[in-house]
């Protein structure tokens, strides 16, 4: 019981009605005080009536009258003048007065409070105003065994009243919270379970019945939670076959191009200054190609491979991208362009850095040439006290809104159509892997500049 929120909340409510109950004795018992002492004077002063029909009573009649009233003797005062009207013998003398003419709430809280909790009775004194303006003051004394025990009675009244409507309460709200919160709840956590038993089953996906405002809320959450965790499982599903299916090719392509290079390290020895000229690159190309291949299968075992550092001299590595590209441009009007200080030398992995710088420049290419408009693309660098800073920068027609949101995501950051989704992923896992950071830095109808910084200081585990 103590472990539900049905159970805490029934306990809790019980206790909270008793507390409120406790707070309404106190004045309570007060209050039954006080009218039972008022009770006593009303009796005494009906009981002293008989005197004024005739002066002379029987003895045995006064201590009738009295003992009905509860009261040891009665006095009068009327027109200044103070007659005892009743009276019997005293069987102590009198310990205290109370004069509830002049008796405040607090007062009255006091003495009431004193006469439960002291259980020997006690000979007290009363004084009070007279009903129907029967006199000026009345005063009686009489024993407080009666007046305690009263007020016990009085008091267990209301405490077993206040456990009824306790158990009542709690129970009319144990029925709530168990239709309006537990139920609910109890159902949220069953299509939790039952979800996590099939997450890929989109039957399974939450559906949010419930009105209350706060567990609609829960509910929807969890909905979108659910919704974007099966599509997520799926599209893992989908990329670990195609990582399969790469792998196969990659192997296959690589046999391909390792026979293409033994084809292209003979062209070196032509004496045709074209091929002189080309075949150097075209060996590169080739060497790319299949290193490239040899990454990819080793990308479905582990991670990509850790960058090996050395000294790359940057302006070097951004001339062979530039020139692959424009010869990749062909007849398009793109010019291309570096800016990059003479002698620049960064720490870096030539082969991932050729990579990263590649798969920049190439998409600003086809940015352009998709637009159908002439345009530039630059290659810039800098270097501060603590990094190396290099920008691609273009003038191509901008990256949609809907692109941005997804853009280092897998097959999810193209724009272009035909397009992986996979070049700008990669490459922000190179630059990752170097230390630093790959982000678009601006990007609108003017063009776009894509920022790659790259740290020179080596970081060192603790």
């Amino acid at each position: 019981m103590l472990n539900t929120l049905s159970g805490r909340f029934l306990i809790l409510t019980t206790l909270f009605v008793m507390l409120a109950e406790v707070l309404i004795f106190v004045p309570s018992v007060a209050r039954f005080r006080e009218d039972y002492l008022r009770t006593r004077l009303e009796r005494a002063q009906i009981a002293s009536l008989v005197l004024l029909a005739d002066d002379m009573i029987a003895p045995e009649l006064e201590a009738e009258l009295l003992e009905n009233a509860e009261v040891y003797n009665v006095v009068l005062r009327r027109d200044e003048v103070r007659e005892l009207m009743l009276s019997s013998p005293m069987p102590e003398p009198v310990d205290k007065s109370f004069d509830l003419r002049s008796a405040t709430p607090i007062s009255l809280v006091r003495d009431a409070m004193a006469r439960l909790f002291s259980p020997e009775p006690e000979v007290i004194r009363v004084i009070g105003d007279p009903v129907r303006a029967g006199g000026l003051v009345i005063e009686i004394t009489m024993m407080t065994g009666k007046l305690r025990s009263a007020m016990i009675d009085y008091g267990l009244n209301i405490l077993y009243l206040s456990a009824v409507i306790s158990v009542i309460t709690a129970g009319l709200l144990f029925l709530a919270v168990q239709r309006l919160m537990v139920r609910p709840i109890k159902a949220v956590v069953s299509n939790m379970k039952d979800y996590a038993a099939d997450p890929e089953d989109a039957r399974r996906i939450i559906q949010p019945e419930t009105r209350v405002t706060e567990l609609r809320e829960a509910e929807l959450a969890l909905r979108s939670l659910q919704t974007d965790l099966t599509g997520a499982l799926k599209q893992k599903e989908r990329l670990a076959q195609l990582g399969g299916a790469v792998a196969r090719i990659s192997h296959d392509l690589r046999n391909i191009l390792t026979t293409a290079q033994l084809f292209a390290d003979r062209m070196e020895t032509s004496e045709d200054p074209t091929v002189k000229r080309i075949g150097p690159k075209l060996v590169n190309s080739i060497h790319r190609a299949v290193s490239l291949c040899e990454n990819t299968l080793a990308f479905g075992k582990a991670e990509e491979a850790a960058p090996t550092m050395s000294r790359v001299a940057l302006a070097e590595l951004a001339a062979d991208i530039l020139d692959s590209e424009r010869l990749s441009a062909g007849d398009h009007d793109i010019s291309f362009a570096e800016d990059i200080p003479t002698g620049l030398t960064l720490r870096a992995d030539a082969e991932q850095l050729y990579r990263v710088l590649s798969n920049l420049v190439r998409n600003a290419r086809q940015a352009i040439e998709t637009s159908g408009k002439p345009g530039e693309i630059a290659v810039q660098a800098a270097e501060t006290a603590d990094d190396w800073l290099i920008r691609v920068v273009d003038t191509g027609p901008g990256l949609p809104v809907t692109t941005q949101e997804h853009l280092f995501q897998p097959f999810s950051g193209t724009s272009r159509k035909g397009g992986s989704g996979l070049g700008l992923a990669i490459a922000a896992e190179l630059a990752r892997g170097h230390g630093g950071t790959l982000v678009l830095e601006h990007t609108g109808p003017k063009g776009t500049t894509f920022l790659l910084t790259l740290p020179k200081e080596v970081a060192h585990a603790e």
